[in-house]
């Protein structure tokens, strides 16, 4: 009775260490397919972006890499879009769009000297999570860069009122896509060496 019970035992454990693993496959392959499928929209419906929305993309933004976990950022999101929809070159995006959040760094939280610098990185990996998020929640998104672009940091800066500290880098129109272009791709073996420059695959 005893050999039959560990036998059953371990057939269980056999049966959900399966299901585990193919579990984990599954939700390896449901990441990879976001970020393959993910490219930018830039027409979108009249439906609003819900705030729960907003809050999971800005977590996601939040939970991206960050030197010394200086997190040096910061976010606006915008709803009320009518002056930054003035902006040249993001009118038809921003006004259309359910919300823009303003990816922007936090200069009083950046690291000293050169190493201040990391906030570009930093900022630059939130906004992929933002996009990338939008994107699992069957929303439409587009970067648009401000920063290293004075005019573009100037004239974003004054609309949303942004302290010197606080650098606007991109602005990142976000709604219900209204088309559905066909995610390109960016594949190309000859951008790949391995161990060095040049270096083929072994």
């Amino acid at each position: 009775m005893m050999k039959k019970m560990i036998l059953c035992l371990l057939a269980m454990m056999g049966v959900m260490t399966v299901a585990a693993q193919e579990k984990s496959n599954s939700d390896a392959q449901i990441a990879i397919n976001n970020i393959m499928t993910r490219t930018s929209i830039r027409q979108y419906t009249d439906e609003a972006v819900s705030k729960a929305d907003i809050e999971t993309m800005l977590r996601a933004g939040m939970a991206a890499p960050t030197a010394v976990n200086k997190q040096p950022w910061h976010f606006v999101a915008v709803t009320d879009k009518a002056k930054l929809a003035e902006l040249s070159g993001r009118r038809g995006m921003i006004a259309k769009a359910g919300v823009a959040i303003v990816v922007c760094g936090n200069l009083d939280k950046a690291l000293q000297g050169k190493a201040q610098e990391y906030w570009i990185q930093d900022c630059s990996a939130a906004t992929e999570n933002i996009l990338l998020a939008a994107n699992a929640l069957g929303l439409g998104a587009v970067w648009t860069g401000c920063y290293p672009m004075d005019d573009r940091v100037a004239e974003v800066s004054k609309v949303l009122k942004l302290p010197e500290t606080i650098v606007p880098m991109c602005v990142i129109a976000i709604g219900h896509p209204a088309e559905q272009p066909t995610p390109k791709d960016k594949w190309k073996p000859e951008n790949v060496s391995y161990n060095e420059f040049g270096g083929k695959a072994e």
